[in-house]
């Protein structure tokens, strides 16, 4: 097995986690900031082992998914990493996703069994209300799950068979299968490890889902290629983030920018201390407003290093380089283990600094939508790479500047607006935490432009400053004719506001509303 910048990890997860074992087989690798008891690799080696085990001895066949439906925290990783180690495919169950999106993910992923905690066995029981399918629930909370009969084979496992099953957000239709095989598996962790020069020395803190591919790749699967350690969170906490930091002696964190901007409008502090020791926080899964960024560093000193990923490419494609490289503030940074390139709608690359489709090759790259051939078609060109749907442009130095998603472009009177421009904008306001512009229908322009912010908790801001701001940024035709204020914005299980519900969700509007 290798692990060199230069060439990807070789190998399944279940040899990484051997090779650990082996060699390091006292040293902590997963610390619980719930208070669940550290462990080391060896221990995790040892519990793993018995849960993969027990798996086998249920008669499941090798490569069939297997679900989780728990909360960040030592059983689940045990058993993330166990079925893995069986040989299986493990099956992360969204738990932010609603009962309907929940119940997709058990019929299609044809999973015959659960693993679930008590925290989580109501959304479970919801969920399966909204299938046919008669899976066997395991309930970690009230029962031993491990074999000990050393007679108990394992099956073989190659870097090609199939690791993960994760399913897409769905914000935009049904949600997709997204298969990761162990090699684009790890290699969602090198890229993450050598953007970051990730050390054995290093530990991340760990505020986002497993079940999202940024927590599980950036903050699990990372240490295990570096042989570096993570402490797991059950969720973010404003009040315990830098407590944690400090406690746990974190060197790294991985976040989203909502979380960003709440840390950045919390009332807490990190402690000198643990400023020095922090080499950067790592911003993914969303853009970043520029202010936002800027504010943070000035605030806090700790430098943040944009990146972008998704869960067809197991995470990180491009990132910003570490401290003295150069950062562009307002780019996700460049590609790191894998290839990127802009596209036109007829294929044909695009000239730098012109605006156009980002596409992907590399290591990391999904197989493909489980049991969905037209999409896997639609998202992969005939030469191999794969179309993310975000827009962009290169600049002349290899950076990568995202203007949107394709789905969520605005387009008002036959102008083609990027709802990120007015974002930046209302994130240009003090008293702004969050903030989102969408589209409404409309009989003039075919569109027009709303957007919604949440506030700080004693703000006396009113609609029309966030309107002026916008007319002086962005010009009146760009502006939105409205802000709406909210307590939330609605978010994925990321963190990642999901502008497509707005339209629901601001002042009773609905879809069929004409403006």
């Amino acid at each position: 097995m290798n692990f060199t910048p230069n060439f990807k990890p070789d190998g399944t997860i279940c040899d990484w986690l051997n090779k650990h074992a082996e060699l390091s087989p006292d040293k902590i690798c997963y610390q619980f900031s719930n208070g669940d008891s550290d462990l080391t690799w060896s221990a995790l080696f040892d519990k793993v082992n018995k849960i993969a085990k027990y798996l086998v001895k249920l008669n499941i066949n090798k490569g069939d998914s297997i679900a989780i439906c728990m909360s960040n925290g030592r059983p689940a990783l045990q058993i993330f990493y166990a079925i893995l180690y069986g040989g299986f495919r493990v099956t992360p169950l969204n738990l932010a996703a609603g009962p309907a999106a929940l119940g997709h993910a058990i019929s299609h992923s044809k999973c015959k069994h659960i693993f679930v905690d008590d925290p989580q066995l109501e959304t479970l029981n919801n969920a399966l209300l909204e299938t046919d399918t008669n899976p066997k629930i395991i309930n970690v909370s009230n029962s031993l799950i491990e074999e000990t009969d050393p007679s108990i084979k394992l099956h073989n496992i190659s870097p090609s068979d199939h690791a993960l099953l994760m399913y897409t957000s769905g914000t935009t239709g049904v949600p997709k299968g997204v298969i990761h095989t162990h090699s684009s598996l790890l290699a969602g962790g090198w890229t993450t490890a050598v953007a970051h020069n990730l050390q054995s020395s290093d530990r991340a803190l760990c505020v986002l889902p497993l079940y999202h591919i940024n927590g599980l790749c950036v903050t699990v699967i990372a240490p295990l290629i570096s042989g570096g350690s993570s402490v797991i969170c059950p969720k973010f906490s404003n009040s315990n983030f830098w407590t944690d930091c400090e406690k746990f002696k974190i060197t790294w964190f991985s976040v989203v920018p909502t979380i960003i901007s709440h840390l950045l409008h919390g009332k807490n502090d990190p402690s000198e201390i643990t400023k020095k020791r922090l080499r950067f926080g790592r911003s993914a899964s969303a853009p970043l407003a520029v202010d936002t960024q800027s504010s943070f560093e000035k605030r806090f000193g700790v430098p943040i290093i944009e990146t972008m990923g998704l869960t067809e490419t197991a995470a990180q494609i491009l990132s910003n380089p570490l401290p003295p490289g150069q950062r562009k503030i307002g780019s996700p940074g460049i590609a790191f283990g894998n290839k990127v390139k802009i596209v036109l709608p007829n294929g044909d690359d695009q000239i730098n600094n012109t605006i156009g489709e980002i596409a992907v090759k590399g290591p990391n790259v999904m197989l493909e939508y489980l049991d969905n051939y037209e999409a896997s078609q639609k998202t992969f060109t005939n030469d191999g790479w794969l179309l993310t749907g975000d827009l962009g442009y290169i600049d002349n130095d290899g950076y990568v500047f995202v203007s949107g998603r394709l789905k969520e472009l605005i387009i008002k009177g036959g102008e083609n607006i990027s709802p990120r421009e007015i974002d930046d904008a209302l994130y240009a306001h003090k008293d702004v935490i969050e903030a989102a512009a969408f589209a409404i229908p409309c009989d003039i322009y075919g569109q027009r432009i709303e957007a919604a912010v949440k506030l700080t908790k004693n703000s006396k801001a009113i609609e029309a400053e966030f309107l002026n701001l916008c007319y002086s940024k962005l010009g009146k035709f760009k502006a939105p004719d409205k802000i709406h204020f909210m307590d939330e914005l609605p978010k994925g299980p990321s963190g990642k506001i999901q502008r497509i519900k707005l339209l629901d969700v601001t002042d009773g509007l609905n879809k069929n509303k004409v403006y």
